[in-house]
């Protein structure tokens, strides 16, 4: 016999301590386990080393409003998907939630069979959008980008460098030079760049991180690239900075 699924993780962020205990009651019946916290506060530090398949959220909490919790996890890199549960059923409240990535929206109150089913559906939405997932950070969908002259192309996993040649590419090289490209002129740490590729809860030391980028370097040497542009900072990370990096060769060729 086949084990069975692992119930998924429900997180909810609710004020109100007689609801939260209800709905908690309620999906635990549903098939689901689940986590409540008070204060968006006590959440945020939750997330941050701990995962969670969804979050039923309220606007109005002690310490800050549920709008500032998400502001806070996009700023700390952490994924959820979001259904926002309030007694407040404004339009505009509700446009900003949905403006903001929050999955859907619920005015209490609300019956509890249909919670559950939004629930799911946006539990089902959540597996089918990682279908083009190659890491945390890069998708088979994107479009293809520059890195220190050579074309990285997502879809076809391959890196066309400038002399012509075609080569292929693998997911965690994909993963960090997409990150690279996506935070040019940034200090990078090796935390920053391993959460945003392997995921925040993987355990991935620096050395590992280290020797995917030598693979990168010496692709692009192989094939003749400078990747001056792309340098270590020692004790820190990384940083991809080719417009001053190209504003500094013009100097040089001035003097």
């Amino acid at each position: 016999m086949s084990a069975a699924s692992p119930k998924p993780l429900i997180l909810i962020v609710e004020d109100e301590k007689e609801l939260a205990t209800l709905v908690a009651d309620q999906l635990e019946r549903a098939g689901m386990t689940t986590q409540v916290y008070h204060r968006a506060g006590n959440a945020l530090k939750y997330l941050q080393s701990n995962f969670a398949n969804l979050m039923l959220l309220d606007i109005n909490l002690p310490d800050q409003s549920g709008f500032s919790l998400m502001e806070d996890l996009k700023k700390n890199n952490v994924s959820v998907p979001v259904i926002f549960l309030t007694a407040n059923d404004s339009e505009v409240y509700k446009v900003r939630g949905l403006d903001m990535g929050a999955d859907d929206y619920m005015a209490k109150p609300f019956s509890f069979p249909e919670l559950v089913a939004r629930i799911n559906a946006v539990l089902r939405r959540a597996e089918t959008s990682q279908d083009y997932n190659i890491t945390k950070n890069a998708k088979l969908s994107q479009e293809p980008f520059d890195f220190c002259g050579a074309e990285i192309n997502p879809f076809r996993l391959e890196v066309k460098f400038s002399d012509g040649v075609i080569e292929k590419i693998g997911r965690k090289e994909l993963g960090i030079l997409t990150y690279l490209a996506s935070n040019t002129g940034t200090v990078l740490t090796r935390k920053s760049l391993i959460h945003a590729v392997w995921g925040i809860h993987a355990d991935v030391r620096s050395r590992s991180l280290d020797q995917y980028i030598v693979k990168i370097r010496d692709s692009f040497e192989r094939h003749g690239l400078s990747l001056e542009a792309f340098r270590t900072i020692h004790g820190v990370g990384y940083i991809y900075d080719p417009e001053n990096y190209s504003n500094i060769s013009e100097a040089d060729k001035e003097s």
